[in-house]
Formats: C-alpha cells, sequence, structure tokens
C-alpha cells in the first residue's frame, strides 16, 4: 500500500468582483502522484536545475520563465532555451502522474447564479476533489491521500483550510462525506513557494498551459501539448473525465 500526493495550483483570478476580458476563467489544476514516483521526479527535477543554474533554489515558475525573470535570463540565450525546455518537457512526459483540472467560466457563473455566485476556488477544489478520488478508485495500492497547496497568505490559507474540511465533513453532490474522509488527509497542506517544493512546481508548470487550451484551443501551445496525455481519461479516451468545465 502506499500513500499518494495531491498538489494543487491555480491559474487565473478566483474573485467574481472584476472579470479579465483577457483572462475571464479560473483553472484549478492537481496533479496526483505515488510517493515513490514524486520521489523519483524531484531527483530529476534537482539534477535538471544542477546542470542549467549550477543549484536546486531556482523556482520552476511559469511566469517568470516567460518573463526571463528570477533566474530565467539564462533563456535569452536560444540554443540554451531550446536545450531547456526540451529537458524540462522529457521529465514531465516521463514522470507518473495524473492530472485532474477544473475550468470555471466566471461570466457564465455570475450569468447563471447572480453576483452571489459561490466562490469559483470552492467550486473547483470541489470538482478536483472528487475526479481525484474516482481516479484512487481504480488503483488498488492506495491507502490515502495528502494534498498540498501554496500558500497565499494567512487570510486566505485559514479560508482554504477551512472549505477544505467542510468539504470533507459535509461531502458533495457527488460523494458522500465518508468516502471523502476515508481517503483524504484531514489536513491540508500549505507550502510556501520558497519552500521549493517540486509537486507544487510542477503543477504551476501544467496550470497556465490549461487555461490558455480551455481559453483558446486553436491558438499553438506546446506547453499543454507536454502534458495532455497525464490528463486523466476515461476507458474510452475522454479527457472529461480528468477535466470538469464548470458552467
Amino acid at each position: 500500500m502506499s500513500k499518494y500526493l495531491l498538489f494543487l495550483d491555480e491559474s487565473g483570478d478566483h474573485g467574481l468582483k472584476t472579470i479579465d476580458a483577457n483572462f475571464p476563467i479560473f483553472v484549478l489544476t492537481g496533479l496526483l502522484f505515488s510517493e515513490s514516483s514524486y520521489r523519483d521526479v524531484c531527483k530529476k527535477i534537482d539534477t535538471f536545475k544542477n546542470k542549467f543554474f549550477g543549484n536546486t533554489e531556482v523556482i520552476l515558475h511559469r511566469r517568470d520563465m516567460r518573463k526571463y525573470e528570477r533566474g530565467f535570463q539564462i533563456l535569452f540565450d536560444d540554443d540554451v532555451k531550446r536545450r531547456f525546455y526540451v529537458e524540462l518537457s522529457k521529465i514531465q512526459q516521463e514522470a507518473e502522474y495524473t492530472i485532474v483540472t477544473s475550468v470555471i467560466d466566471k461570466q457564465k457563473h455570475i450569468e447563471q447564479y447572480g453576483k452571489l455566485a459561490d466562490d469559483p476556488y470552492e467550486i473547483a477544489l470541489t470538482f478536483v476533489l472528487e475526479r481525484t478520488l474516482f481516479e484512487a478508485d481504480g488503483k488498488q495500492d492506495i491507502e490515502g491521500i495528502h494534498v498540498t497547496i501554496e500558500g497565499r497568505g494567512k487570510k486566505e490559507d485559514a479560508l482554504l483550510a477551512r472549505r477544505y474540511n467542510e468539504l470533507l465533513y459535509r461531502g458533495t453532490s457527488q460523494v458522500e462525506s465518508r468516502r471523502l474522509l476515508h481517503i483524504y488527509d484531514q489536513e491540508l497542506e500549505v507550502r510556501l513557494k520558497k519552500d521549493n517544493d517540486c509537486g507544487l512546481q510542477l503543477a504551476d508548470l501544467c496550470a497556465y498551459p490549461i487555461a490558455r487550451y480551455f481559453m483558446n484551443n486553436n491558438e499553438p501551445n506546446p506547453a499543454y501539448e507536454v502534458i495532455k496525455d497525464k490528463i486523466r481519461k476515461g476507458p474510452r479516451g475522454v479527457i472529461g473525465y480528468g477535466v470538469k468545465v464548470f458552467p
């Protein structure tokens, strides 16, 4: 039996007061690893960082990579940039994990439920926990799932921890509380970016490309092509088993 680890990262703003016309969605993405596959990919990430940066302290963050900031100035060199993305993509593709994600269209959400509509983060978290549990149902070796998120501030983290526990004890429209409590650790772990957690970094690398894909799947999106086969699929290959678009 093995413990599994779920790392969550978001893309976009979950608030409903204002909606950015250029980024009108909120995406919450979870990466599910077994403990052994997590240890393996972390070793590869450290080797990768040492090769390109000479240390393991640089945080893999999609925005910094796009902006060539916080150590990613090395990507101004086109040859280094090509090798960097080839090797990073290889790590992402070869690692053993499953992606479960939820995409909330905030404008449609408001139009359908009004200004008092439920918080997109809580809705997205519900969908991700449900589909991750369904994924766990098919694994014989799983003894439980530990959930880790990146901290956003004391107030926000406390609120999210409370919502997480409310979900477990209240259950959802699809899953009874006893099933959630059986599979999920009751304590939500909050880690900071500076903690340099490779699971959260890999979740960050997946969240933005997924958001871009669901905003416009006709434009080139090589980062999504790298990870699309990791998205949970049904028996006929339908990605709806691993993606919930709402409403």
